[in-house]
């Protein structure tokens, strides 16, 4: 059975950039709709509901053509989501360091550059979906955008940072304004979650 994981920091613990109330209602009911979704789109496949949800992300042609489309959008909504709590953090922000930030300028390089790329991925997604950088499978870092719950584990790539751009992300405190929200994103991010995720993939 999957699970909504706890949140580390209080909801109210990310303003005055992401307020308490959509925290707590993007974490425990969105996120908790995702996690009770999937699990009943697995009831019938034991095999499979005992494997994390990266792994079936990553076998997508694998999962039986009566619950794909399940797993695709509720499996992605439950990984996107666990993401995006891990990669925030408050008092966090600024600019990244150490090995993370080299290989964000040999990628991109400066650290400005992700950061306007990431920033115009989130902005020119229509609709509903997420700005993502990833780490390819040779290691090199990449921006994408994606819609829905489409996660980069379908494509052989490893999230590293996610912005959230469904409006249930951030209507409540900028209406229609996302260009405001995904400025005031950048002021949440956790660079050393960020490092150890890059860590992991290319070890």
């Amino acid at each position: 059975m999957h699970s909504v994981p706890s949140l580390s920091y209080a909801f109210d613990a990310l303003e005055p950039y992401i307020d308490a109330r959509t925290m707590e209602i993007h974490h425990d009911k969105h996120h908790a709709a995702y996690v009770t979704n999937l699990n009943k789109a697995l009831e019938a496949h034991p095999d499979l509901a005992g494997q994390p949800v990266e792994s079936l992300l990553r076998q997508m042609a694998a999962i039986p053509e009566a619950i794909r489309t399940a797993v695709r959008n509720h499996g992605g909504g439950h990984a996107n989501h666990s993401l995006f709590w891990s990669v925030m953090a408050p008092n966090a922000g600024g600019a990244p360091a150490g090995d993370l930030a080299s290989a964000i300028s040999h990628s991109f390089g400066s650290f400005e550059s992700l950061r306007e790329k990431l920033t115009a991925a989130a902005m020119g997604q229509f609709g509903s979906g997420w700005g993502w950088l990833v780490a390819a499978q040779d290691g090199s870092l990449e921006v994408l955008a994606r819609p829905n719950q489409d996660s980069p584990l379908m494509e052989g790539k490893t999230p590293l940072l996610g912005v959230d751009v469904w409006e249930h992300a951030y209507y409540l405190l900028y209406q229609n304004r996302r260009a405001d929200y995904l400025n005031a994103w950048w002021n949440t991010v956790s660079w050393n979650a960020v490092a150890e995720r890059l860590r992991q993939a290319r070890a």
